[in-house]
């Protein structure tokens, strides 16, 4: 009665699984796609905890500890979140997916442990022991690059390469073969634990020279790629411990994450060999067209910004990452009804890889109930562009900048961008002059079609719909 009890509490687990991640589909339905799932996994967690009996009867017991974990997690995890500012989200979601990873990680461990413990030779259970290595080697990759990521976004950390990065993590990578190749077949005679430890060092080397060396345009794609790693590393689990619900999910993230790192390759039109190997938006980019773009710059002021905004037909708003760190998306939206009661069709561009990771300004702008229609993806607006009055942008600057069309030099060359050079008039608000997050000019700001209004996103925002609601 337990056993089908348990497996009936895997199978609504599993479902709603599958059913929160289509409801993650759609901003208007995707708060509740998180709780089904999360109603799905806390139903899983319980039916494991009560239900659960092994081959000898016994049940998990431990409970003190159990729940003590679970409450601890659910506090820390909850405070987290609710204090967490939209500016430092892909922080937090290279944190927890490092935290995913690092036990999948662990429980590699433990189950390595049992073996040795039990008097089993790898060998003699080549499946379960890949398993458990498969999980060691993807697990620890994924925690220590994610720590690397976090530190990357968080500005502790800055983009090194080494002399021959590359040749250094391919020899890595063979030497992680070499090791799991001798692991499973006994040939070396060397002490399996020996060989295990070493492979999980190895393993956390190669997850840090992995991600160290690619540059701060290719963040949002390599998010995407560990986030695939830590569910194939879940996945492994659920084949450890044949549990049904552990697979769903490890399999639904490792799938999703790897559509969504192609996705965002093809929206840059690059290769995923070429984002790993090229250290796109590194310490090179600084070498690119800055010294080219020359020209001046001209400044647009408040009122003018307001007059012209208002008197336009249609406006289009390309949010960036300056959007974020001002916090301006409610002020944002503000200025979006402002215009529309005064006839203005106002909508936005979303570039795939804006923000700092995937669906970055998607979350921003559906935090402040920008309607989801008004959100359009690259391809939908870029035909938009010349029938556009003024284009606002606010805070992006590689998405937008026209060297990634036109000079092969640049590093960001061939990299699909917003068109909005090809509206009638474009205001810039930014803080200063400052690269964006490839380290390169933008020659767009020195086009005599674009002026910049300089300032912090919320302020400009505020005192445009103040001037707005004046005239």
């Amino acid at each position: 009665m337990q056993n089908g009890l348990l497996l009936l509490s895997y199978l609504i687990g599993s479902i709603s699984f599958i059913i929160g991640l289509k409801m993650l589909s759609h901003p208007d339905t995707a708060r509740k796609g998180n709780l089904y799932a999360a109603v799905g996994m806390t139903i899983a967690i319980l039916a494991t905890i009560f239900l659960f009996v092994d081959q000898n009867g016994n049940h998990l017991g431990n409970y003190i500890w159990i729940f003590a974990g679970l409450i601890i997690g659910t506090v820390v995890g909850t405070m987290a979140a609710k204090k967490v500012q939209m500016t430092a989200m892909p922080q937090m979601v290279s944190l927890f997916n490092g935290m995913g990873g690092a036990c999948a990680g662990i429980i590699s461990i433990v189950e390595f442990r049992h073996m040795l413990h039990a008097g089993i030779d790898i060998t003699t259970e080549p499946m379960q022991a890949l398993t458990i290595l498969a999980g060691l080697v993807i697990g620890t990759v994924s925690f220590t690059g994610s720590m690397i990521a976090f530190g990357k976004l968080n500005g502790n950390i800055n983009d090194r390469v080494l002399p021959a990065q590359q040749v250094v993590n391919i020899g890595l990578l063979l030497i992680i073969l070499a090791i799991l190749i001798a692991m499973l077949t006994g040939i070396t005679g060397v002490d399996v634990s020996l060989l295990f430890w070493a492979l999980l060092g190895i393993s956390a080397l190669y997850g840090i020279l992995f991600v160290m060396p690619i540059g701060g345009a290719d963040m949002p794609v390599v998010i995407s790629l560990l986030n695939s790693f830590t569910g194939v590393a879940a996945a492994c689990g659920g084949f450890l411990y044949d549990n049904p619900v552990m697979l769903t999910g490890g399999i639904l993230v490792g799938s999703a994450g790897t559509i969504l790192t192609i996705l965002m390759c093809k929206a840059m039109n690059r290769s995923l060999t070429n984002v790993i190997v090229g250290a796109f938006g590194g310490n090179k980019a600084g070498a690119g067209p800055a010294a080219d773009a020359g020209g001046t710059t001209k400044e647009i002021s408040l009122s003018d910004t307001a007059v012209l905004m208002a008197y336009s037909k249609k406006v289009v708003i390309v949010p960036g990452y300056g959007l974020a760190v001002a916090q301006a998306q409610h002020t944002c939206h503000e200025l979006e009804k402002v215009l529309e009661e005064k006839g203005v069709e106002v909508k936005y561009a979303i570039h795939p890889v804006a923000g700092r990771m995937p669906g970055h300004m998607n979350v921003l702008l559906a935090e402040a109930d920008v309607p989801y229609e008004k959100l359009l993806e690259m391809e939908e607006i870029n035909p938009e562009f010349a029938q556009t009055d003024v284009v606002l942008v606010l805070g992006a600057n590689d998405v937008v900048n026209p060297a990634a069309k036109n000079d092969p030099s640049s590093p960001i060359y061939g990299m699909p961008i917003l068109d909005v050079e090809n509206a009638t008039h474009v205001i810039v608000n930014k803080r200063s002059m400052k690269p964006g997050y490839a380290g390169i000019e933008n020659a767009l700001f020195f086009q005599p079609k674009t002026s910049m209004l300089f300032g912090d996103a919320k302020k400009v925002l505020q005192d445009l719909v103040s001037e707005m609601k004046q005239m």
